[in-house]
């Protein structure tokens, strides 16, 4: 072993330096920013503190806030006596509405910061220079609006709070109350909102607040319900009022500033782990620059921000203590939003955390992990005999906070699916315990379902009953009859046996029951390669060449999975190249984001931009938010992770380590750029710049320190880390 990686350091084509700190330097401005407020809802700016979100408009007259808090929903749990449960709908909260008179307004600019993630709209009128701030605070758990002008006494306005349900509305003070429950499933909520002004005079008028002259002004917002995560209770908590009262008393005695500041540190803990430049930002408007790039005008730079941009969402949509992102993240103005806007397990959620470990955001996927434990639980439990299983569990298409389901699709490698983030949380963080604990528990359960589940025939192992989501052979969409050894299950089994056995061999566990768990799967029926050179989607040869449906159900294998790769299955690859290439680049958000993927795991840079350009081109709204349509987040999420897998790669294990690929699938658009912390399995931070289309120069932090394989243009290098080392690679050719 020693003499091969001599001759392998002896061929690499890069010079390896062991050095023991990387500089930093300073974070490049990324901002949306807009020269008008919005008229509509897409158009207006998402803030949240992964519970509590709130879309702003940026008015200049008339100003609304419509807010969401992310337990609200209409729907119910299957454990609670209901004889038929309900998804229901994520639902709207409310709204503040500021009615500031006349105002007039110049040299109006509205913009996102996401390096602070605080959105603020300036404009000047009559001599004085107006500024507004809003942000939603993780660590004061608080939505905060901050007004001020250049003169004194210069604010001057109503205020209302107006509840999405009909709720009671009373005023105490300098603050406003909203309180109600929902028909539907009698989830008691409520909303406070308290006004803080500095000079002028502030009084109560028909159920809104009248601020008068004053020098500054500043808004505090919070909301929730009597939701409980405690499945042992139903999910059914105290009412919020106490919870409200003393978060909003604790954050009124801080000054905006603290605040402010507070937020900020929080955030960015996050948000500046993670670099991306790929060229100078025009000084244009989002929305020129938007409308310019979908004409055919390069702007590598806002390529840049979206994958910024669906970091900036998830950590605020996705925080430790609250709930997952759903379909919508956080942020909903509809009483029935499509598809519930909830949790579907066939892609949507999954994708949703895509993004989560490569950039470097692995605190955020804290909710989906108690949100899948929970699911387990209430469908273990449940009298729904469709649900019903000797051992693990299984779950329907879609479901909501509680585990309520809708039950129009029952989609039994969905639980197996969800388990697949468990072990890719400890591939890359090396958390042992939650390996232990958590990871390694759920995936030997829902191996166990698999174990009882599978049949034999012509001696390989297939689902007998399965679908490949969305439709059918011949075109026919919605198509759920139960078909044998379709492809999608059979490699989703796949991967979790393959979790599965590599989670027990980690922990030292349960060998016996390793053998046996990696017998089945090397008796799975794999992939076939039919009639037409494709990967088949159905064990028959029946794939139409000109089906372009959305899902690319029988490609999971590609990715997320890591059965089929060019490093190790180069016909495989071959074959799932031909069926992505014949589903066509035209499709929806986030099947779109999905190909992204798909073809940077199959080394194919410019055919991933090319998606890119689709994603632009039809489906991003004009506040960057994607659009299935409609509005879809997961789309958001998808891209940022298909950028990280054009530029990084780590799924590929050998032996006892991983390999590091880098820029496997670099386009020729991107000829020149740098990344900096992103993160590999194995427990890598890795940074990478280049130039005319090549690697100048790499930074790779060892975390854990592992061994680890880089792979670059078919040269390898083979290398023991210690924890904490850093070793860099710049462009010079090593000649011995």
């Amino acid at each position: 072993m020693k003499n091969m990686k001599i001759k392998l350091l002896l061929s690499i084509s890069f010079l390896l330096v062991v050095i023991t700190a990387n500089a930093k330097q300073t974070a490049p401005k990324e901002s949306l920013w807009y020269s008008q407020p919005a008229e509509k809802w897409l158009q207006a700016l998402p803030i949240g503190n992964g519970s509590l979100g709130g879309m702003i408009f940026g008015g200049i007259q008339k100003e609304q806030i419509q807010f969401n808090e992310s337990s609200l929903i209409t729907g119910t749990t299957s454990i609670d006596g209901n004889a038929k449960p309900t998804v229901g709908n994520y639902q709207p909260f409310g709204d503040i509405i500021i009615d500031f008179g006349n105002l007039r307004a110049e040299n109006y600019r509205r913009e996102l910061s996401l390096n602070n993630a605080i959105q603020t709209v300036t404009f000047s009128t009559g001599g004085v220079n107006y500024q507004r701030e809003y942000f939603s605070s993780y660590p004061d758990k608080v939505l905060v609006a901050n007004f001020t002008a250049s003169k004194k006494g210069s604010i001057s306005c109503i205020i209302k709070l107006k509840d999405a349900h009909n709720g009671k509305i009373e005023m105490s003070g300098n603050k406003i109350i909203a309180t109600g429950t929902l028909p539907e499933n009698g989830m008691q909520y409520e909303s406070q909102l308290m006004v803080v002004n500095t000079g002028g005079k502030l009084t109560v008028e028909n159920n809104a607040i009248k601020v008068s002259n004053a020098n500054d002004m500043r808004l505090l917002l919070v909301a929730g319900t009597d939701f409980s995560k405690d499945f042992s209770k139903d999910f059914k908590g105290e009412h919020p009022h106490a919870l409200l009262k003393k978060t909003m008393t604790t954050a009124a005695t801080k000054t905006y500033s603290n605040l402010r500041k507070a937020h900020i540190a929080d955030y960015q803990n996050l948000y500046n782990r993670v670099e991306l430049n790929l060229g100078t930002t025009p000084e244009k408007s989002t929305l020129d620059r938007l409308k310019a790039l979908k004409n055919g005008t390069k702007d590598p730079a806002l390529e840049a921000l979206l994958f910024q941009y669906g970091r900036y969402l998830l950590i605020s949509s996705s925080r430790p203590g609250g709930l997952p992102a759903n379909l919508q993240g956080i942020w909903n103005n509809e009483y029935k939003p499509a598809w519930y806007s909830q949790y579907t397990t066939n892609i949507n959620v999954q994708m949703n955390y895509w993004l989560a470990e490569s950039t470097a955001l692995t605190e955020c996927t804290a909710p989906y992990f108690d949100w899948v434990e929970n699911l387990a639980r209430v469908n273990k439990k449940t009298t729904d005999p469709k649900l019903q299983t000797k051992r693990g569990w299984i779950a329907y298409s879609t479901n909501n906070i509680m585990g309520g389901p809708s039950t129009w699709g029952l989609h039994r490698p969905g639980s197996a699916w969800l388990s697949q983030h468990f072990w890719e949380h400890y591939a890359f963080t090396g958390d042992k315990e939650f390996l232990k604990n958590r990871a390694y528990p759920m995936l030997k359960d829902v191996s166990g379902y698999w174990e009882d589940h599978l049949v034999e025939k012509d001696g390989k192992l297939i689902t007998p009953d399965g679908w490949s989501p969305e439709h059918g052979p011949g075109k026919v969409e919605g198509d759920r009859t139960p078909y044998p050894g379709v492809s999608y299950d059979q490699q989703i089994v796949y991967d979790l046996f393959t979790n599965n056995i590599e989670a027990s061999a980690t922990l030292g566990e349960d060998a016996a029951y390793r053998t046996k768990i990696t017998e089945m799967r090397n008796k799975l029926l794999g992939p076939k390669i039919g009639k037409w050179g494709q990967l088949q989607e159905w064990m028959e040869d029946v794939d139409d060449s000109t089906d372009h449906h959305r899902h690319n159900s029988h490609l999971f294998a590609v990715h997320p999975g890591r059965q089929i790769s060019p490093l190790n299955t180069p016909e495989w690859t071959k074959a799932a190249l031909v069926s992505l290439n014949a589903r066509g680049d035209v499709s929806t958000g986030w099947s779109t984001a999905w190909k992204i993927n798909i073809f940077a795991r199959l080394g194919q840079g410019n055919r991933s931009y090319d998606l890119i350009n689709a994603l632009f081109g039809k489906c991003i709204l004009e506040n960057l938010f994607d659009t299935h349509p409609p509005f879809q987040i997961d789309g958001n999420f998808g891209y940022t992770a298909g950028v990280s897998e054009m530029l990084l790669q780590s799924h590929i294990k050998k032996d006892d380590h991983y390999i590091l690929q880098l820029l496997p699938a670099l386009p020729d658009a991107w000829s020149k750029g740098q990344v900096k912390g992103l993160r590999a399995r194995g427990g890598f931070e890795v940074s990478l710049m280049w130039k005319n289309g090549k690697l100048d120069s790499a930074v790779i932090k060892s975390l854990l320190g592992n061994d680890m394989e880089i792979l670059y243009k078919g040269k390898i290098l083979i290398l023991k880390t210690k924890k904490g080392e850093v070793i860099k690679f710049n462009g010079q050719l090593v000649r011995i």
